[in-house]
C-alpha cells in the first residue's frame, strides 16, 4: 500500500499538468475540445504517414503558445510555432513517417477553452 501511495504522489503532478489526446480519425476527420488550466498545456498527437496532408483550424478563448511538433531521438523539430496566438489555421504536409503533435501552452493565470478541428485533405467532410 505504501509503494502505491508513494507512486501516486509521484505521478499525480504529473497527470495534472496536462492533458495528452490521441487522435482517432472518424472519416478523415478529428475534432477536439478542451479546457487547459493556467499555466498548463494540451497535446494531441497522432501518426502520420509520409506526405499526407491534415488541414487544422483551432479556435481559443485567449492568447496561446502554440506549436506542431514531432521527435527524431533527441531532436524535435517544429514545422509551426507560434506565439500569443487564440486562433490559427494551416496544413502540415507529412516530410516523414512519424507521431506529429499539436500543442498548446497556456501560460495565463486564468484557464482558456479550445477547439480544434483537423482534416485528412483527402476526407470528404
Amino acid at each position: 500500500m505504501r509503494a502505491v501511495s508513494l507512486l501516486l504522489t509521484v505521478l499525480m503532478p504529473v497527470a495534472a499538468s496536462a492533458e495528452i489526446a490521441e487522435i482517432k480519425w472518424a472519416d478523415g476527420v478529428y475534432t477536439h475540445k478542451a479546457s487547459i488550466a493556467p499555466k498548463k498545456f494540451l497535446e494531441v498527437c497522432g501518426k502520420q504517414k509520409k506526405g499526407e496532408a491534415v488541414n487544422w483550424t483551432f479556435n481559443g478563448t485567449a492568447p496561446t503558445d502554440f506549436n506542431i511538433h514531432y521527435h527524431v531521438g533527441k531532436d524535435v523539430s517544429y514545422p509551426e510555432n507560434r506565439k500569443g496566438v487564440a486562433s490559427a489555421e494551416g496544413s502540415l504536409v507529412a516530410p516523414l513517417d512519424q507521431d506529429f503533435c499539436w500543442m498548446w501552452t497556456n501560460r495565463a493565470a486564468q484557464p482558456l477553452d479550445l477547439e480544434l478541428k483537423l482534416k485528412q485533405a483527402n476526407a470528404a467532410n
